[in-house]
């Protein structure tokens, strides 16, 4: 449920209600808007509303059906807006993403890393640990990689999101990475979402390969609810009968996402298309939709790249792509960051 405090409660009153609803086994996760603060108090207990309603300071409880609260615009109506190394994801403010699908030397990351960095991006991606449906595909560097891209990162003054894979390999990625990606098949790992909740750096959650956006939002909940408010939802595209592109990249989630939750959705036009000629049209949807960013796959040279080459832009390709980003950002008024 939602507890809706008056406009002029102090802390001591939102304080009391905390306490209260803590006293009577629920979870108490408060979010503070322009005009009133809401409680949201998270459980699986049975209580009377008219017992916090008397509580001195509320103005309404009212019951959620939903079962994600959290991340519902009802929790809290204002955009959240994630800010890393400059970048902001929501609010009006596209944020953009790019590198190549995995690590593999310092010199691919380096040369990628600096032709980026002059088309202006500041969050640069690259895979570590690769989950591949094949086990005999290239699986990434490991901690190696982590190394390799946070060194290139802090030359150019970069942020960085790679994707972990398991809880073990946290503590590993909280040292090399701003931002920790959740990939497709993780999704509904829910003991790996419980324990990216409880650390607090931005996490980056991208849709499952079948999952409805009811699915994502659940996911999501999962990590608000152990405490990290900094998610960062995905569109990736999802597995339908269509065999010409990888995935069939569902552009109407973006608006249906924006309605009911607060949290930022950015779209990855890379494994959603499969394809290196579809990658920049379906950006330019993504941001008509509304999207609040997108992470793009680039390569220094895609033809030899040890995995996805063919979805990935070139350096100068997506040196082009960006500026004609921005162009269709100032026609809807939002900032491409």
């Amino acid at each position: 449920m939602l507890i809706v405090m008056q406009p002029n409660a102090n802390e001591e009153k939102i304080n009391k209600v905390i306490d209260f609803i803590k006293q009577k086994g629920f979870d108490a996760h408060v979010s503070k808007g322009e005009n009133h603060t809401v409680i949201g108090a998270v459980g699986r207990k049975i209580i009377d509303k008219r017992d916090i309603e008397l509580l001195d300071g509320v103005k309404e409880v009212i019951r959620i059906s939903s079962p994600y609260k959290l991340v519902s615009r009802v929790f809290k109506n204002e955009d959240t807006i994630i800010e890393v190394k400059g970048v902001k994801f929501g609010g009006g403010n596209i944020g953009m993403i790019a590198g190549p699908c995995t690590i593999e030397n310092y010199e691919q990351m380096e040369e990628t890393a600096k032709r980026l960095k002059e088309s202006g991006v500041k969050i640069l991606r690259g895979g570590a640990f690769k989950p591949r449906t094949s086990p005999y595909a290239f699986q990434g560097l490991g901690e190696e990689g982590l190394k390799i891209i946070r060194k290139v990162a802090d030359k150019y003054d970069m942020a960085v999101t790679s994707e972990v894979m398991e809880v073990s390999q946290i503590p590993l990625f909280e040292k090399y990475v701003d931002i920790l990606q959740i990939g497709a098949r993780n999704m509904q790992n829910f003991n790996l979402l419980k324990s990216l909740g409880e650390i607090r750096k931005p996490v980056l959650l991208k849709r499952g390969l079948s999952a409805t956006i009811d699915e994502l939002l659940m996911s999501a909940e999962y990590i608000l609810a152990g405490g990290n408010r900094e998610v960062i939802l995905c569109e990736r595209g999802i597995r339908t009968f269509e065999h010409i592109t990888r995935n069939t990249l569902d552009l109407s989630a973006i608006p249906v996402v924006q309605k009911i939750s607060h949290l930022p959705i950015i779209v990855d036009p890379s494994h959603s298309t499969g394809l290196r000629d579809k990658v920049s049209p379906m950006s330019k949807a993504a941001i008509a939709a509304g999207a609040d960013g997108l992470i793009i796959e680039v390569h220094n040279n895609p033809d030899t790249a040890l995995c996805d080459g063919a979805q990935s832009l070139r350096n100068e390709e997506y040196s082009q792509l960006h500026t004609e980003l921005k162009e269709i950002a100032k026609v809807l008024h939002k900032n491409l960051n």
